[in-house]
Formats: structure tokens, sequence, C-alpha cells
């Protein structure tokens, strides 16, 4: 029974972690995955450009994993702080399974001279950090929002590479982590702004603003270790 566009295209990325999984992300190659699922190239090029879009169409599995957490009564009854801490962690575990899989694929991404591929990966974050905006359904505007987003943006780039390293059971550091940087993010907001969420389009103050999203990137002792993603994509690879 011949398989209906959207399960061959599932199928398709499905193949492509699996054979990630025995060898390398590095490794993978189109027409393994059209051999191994008697397909043709042709028939994967109508789901997608190039391999590179596989990465996009599996962190698109974490986007919607993320926001059905957000779809239940219990979740608009978290505290914001909480409703976001719930959000990274959905999407994260989506990938669980594949941790070493999504480090190599990063370590791709992060090779010098890959612009054509690290320009869309930042467009890809601030996607992926809007659908978070939205499902905590936070409603900040002018410049709060801006220094929301991209206090947001910092804290979720931080802990997915606190994540890719962490091997601790149900991945406990790492929401412990979490759970740090979103209390300091939270506290400096209410230094800024004041404990209520009254809205405006006024600079409450340059000095403070510029603070905020620098002292919240190391508000934790302990920085993931980013580095070593690239250094094993290359080693993996070479």
């Amino acid at each position: 029974m011949k398989k209906s566009r959207l399960d061959l295209r599932e199928a398709i990325v499905d193949t492509a972690i699996a054979i990630a999984e025995r060898s390398n992300w590095e490794t993978v190659r189109l027409f393994d995955i059209a051999a191994e699922l008697n397909i043709t190239l042709d028939d994967i090029r109508i789901h997608f450009r190039e391999k590179e879009d596989l990465v996009d169409a599996w962190f698109d599995r974490a986007d919607s994993h993320m926001l059905k957490a957000a779809e239940t009564v219990e979740f608009l009854s978290l505290p914001p702080r909480e409703r976001l801490q719930q959000l990274i962690m959905a999407w994260l575990d989506v990938l669980t399974t594949h941790r070493k899989v999504a480090r190599q694929m990063i370590g791709g991404k992060l090779e010098p001279g890959h612009l054509h591929i690290q320009i869309p990966a930042i467009m890809r974050v601030s996607r992926t950090v809007q659908w978070m905006r939205e499902a905590a359904q936070r409603d900040a505007t002018f410049v709060r929002r801006a220094l929301e987003e991209t206090a947001l943006t910092t804290i979720y780039l931080a802990t997915f590479a606190y994540w890719m390293q962490d091997d601790s059971e149900n991945s406990q550091n790492t929401r412990d982590f979490l759970a740090h940087k979103l209390k300091y993010a939270e506290s400096l907001d209410h230094w800024v702004y004041g404990a209520s969420r009254q809205e405006t389009g006024t600079d409450p103050g340059n000095d403070q603003e510029s603070q905020l999203v620098a002292e919240i990137a190391g508000a934790h002792d302990s920085s993931p270790p980013t580095l070593s993603i690239t250094s094993e994509a290359r080693a993996k690879s070479g």
C-alpha cells in the first residue's frame, strides 16, 4: 500500500535519523534514504529541497509538540515563568531519544564556511521563539517586547546547548539550569518594569535595559560546553 504524502515525508525524516544513529549525521546521504525506503531521489525532492531541510522538519516536530503542550487548561493556569519552563522542556523532550544526532546536526551548522546554513538557522530560532511566546501568551509591547524576545532567545539557546551535553536522568540538570535562568530573567524584568505587567511604549531607562540581557546570559555559574559540539562533528566526519 502506497504511503500518503504526509506519511512519506515523516518516513523520510525517520529514516534519516535512524541512519544517523547507526553512523553519523554527516554521513547521511539522500540516496541512502531513498534506497532504504525503496523510493527515488525525486520522491524525496518533492518534500525536501536538500538534506538540511530534514533538520528543519525534525525541529518542526519539536515546535508542534511544544504548542500541543500549551493546549491544556492546567498549562494556562500556570504562572508565566512556569509556562516558559514547560514549553522549552517540551521542545527538548521530543529530541531526547536522539540527543547525539541533535548534537551532530548543530555541530555541522556551526562549522566555518556554512553561512548558507547558519543564516536560515537564525531565522528558524527566531520562529521557534515567536511560537513559544504565543503559546505562553506573552503580550509585552514595544521596548519590553524586544527585550523579552532577546532574553528568551538567549535562554532558549543556552538551555539547548546545555541539554546537548546533559546525561542526567530525565535531563534534570537541564531543568534546573533552565529554572535558574528563567527565575533570574523574571527578577530582572520586575526590577526594570515593576511586578505588574503594565505595557508601555516609553523608555524606562536605557542603562537598566542594556544590563537585562547581558545579566541573563551570565546568570548561571556553569556555562554550556558548546565548543566540543563542533569538534565532535569534525572528528566523526573525518
